[in-house]
Formats: C-alpha cells, structure tokens, sequence
C-alpha cells in the first residue's frame, strides 16, 4: 500500500532495504476515506501525519464570508501534514477529493524513526522543502500567470507528479469540480469554465467531471512557461 510513497522518495534518494523496512514498520494498515470529507481540522492538535496511500486530497483554507482557497494538491505517495510533526496544530484544513485510502502515522513513529535513522529524517526534511517549493509556483501563477497559464502549470505539475511515483499520468481523475478549480487558482468558476473550453478547443487538455486527459503536454508546458526545476527532480545522494 506504500509503494507509491517509497516511489516518491527513491525517486530521488537511493534506499537500502533497511531503510525501506524502517519506513514500512512506521505506517499502520491504511482505512478508506469517502471523497469531501475533512480529515484534518485546522487548529486541532495533532498526534499523527496522514500518508496518503490512494485518491487525491488538498490543503483549504476559508475566509468568515464562505470563499475558499486550496493551497495545494496531494496525490498517492504524499504526506500531506508532515509539517504538522513539528507545528502540532495547523493554520488550514486537509480533505479528501476522491474517494481515499490513507494511513495515520503517529508522531511517536515519526520521532523514533528520524532518530534511529537520521538519512531518513533528513529526506523527509527535503520533501517538507519540495512542499514549500511547490507553494511558491503555486503564488507565482496565481499573482503573474494567464487564466490559461494557469491551468496549464496546475496540470503540467500534475503530470511530472503522478509520473514520480508511477501512476498513469496522461489520464487521470483529479476528482475537483470547476468550482474547485477555481478556489485553488483565483478564478471563478465561469472563468475556469470558458477556460478549459479554450484549452480543450486548442486540443491541450480535456477535462470532464474531475477526468483530466493532456492532449498536448509540450503545448501545455509552452503556454504555462513551465519549468520543473522546482520539483528537484534530478536524483540526490542525501
């Protein structure tokens, strides 16, 4: 059930058999989580991090009027609060997009691991980095991007993720409505609508009921000016 989150890291980092079993000894059996449901509230206190073994989720954040923004996206492989390891309490929400299979980390696991192993703590250190990394792209299409520039980015990161950690990456379901769309790119969900119709009329990308199939994944990357240095992909020796 971890094979994606094993993908993620050797991706990058070689891990010897030991370190792969260290990891596996920490994860509990996972449990099904139905698609819109919060499973992580903001300022609750935390005693584990939430693998996510299958499904899509996001990270929210709500305003007292009701508007939303989701602040990232996270597919199979992702610790999606491993930052909560550290802050214990989170200034946002994390909910399910799809329907989920995750896995409860305690922070106690966590803890034993990184001290016992401090390679491993200091890969899941990098990962907390890509995450912050990936935030900053994210701002960077919401305050400079094209409406069209910015779908474009969202699917072109998509893609490069889902390759990482060996999960079909030309078609997949992402699970989010339009009007999600819109909350994580600072559009309304017209907008978002009349763009992905310029998109799927320029046979870059369609997107139908959470169903995202790239047409065109260098077409889309040429109007995003997408750069994936940010995601670090070339293989580390940490």
């Amino acid at each position: 059930m971890i094979a994606a989150h094993l993908a993620k890291l050797r991706f990058r980092h070689p891990l010897s058999s030991e370190e792969e079993a260290a990891i596996r000894a920490i994860v509990p059996p996972g449990k099904r989580v139905a698609r819109n449901s919060t499973i992580v509230h903001e300022g609750e206190l935390l005693e584990a991090s939430t693998l996510l073994l299958e499904g899509v989720m996001c990270r929210f954040k709500d305003l007292a009027d009701g508007k939303r923004q989701i602040t990232q996206i996270h597919i199979a492989g992702d610790f999606v609060d491993l930052h909560g390891f550290t802050l214990k309490r989170l200034e946002h929400d994390v909910m399910t997009l799809t329907d989920c299979a995750v896995a409860l980390v305690p922070h106690e696991h966590i803890r034993q691991l990184i001290e016992q192993w401090p390679r491993l703590g200091r890969l899941y250190w990098f990962s907390t980095n890509l995450d912050a990394s990936m935030n900053r792209e994210w701002e960077l299409s919401l305050g400079q991007r094209s409406a069209a520039g910015r779908l474009a980015a969202l699917f072109c990161e998509l893609q490069v993720r889902l390759q990482v950690v060996g999960l079909e990456s030309a078609r997949f379901n992402l699970g989010m409505s339009q009007s999600q769309l819109a909350d994580s790119l600072g559009m309304t969900p017209v907008h978002v609508n009349r763009t992905l119709r310029h998109l799927r009329e320029q046979r870059l990308l369609n997107y139908q009921r959470g169903e995202a199939q790239i047409v065109d994944l260098e077409g889309l990357k040429s109007l995003a000016s997408f750069d994936e240095r940010y995601l670090y992909l070339d293989p580390d020796p940490l």
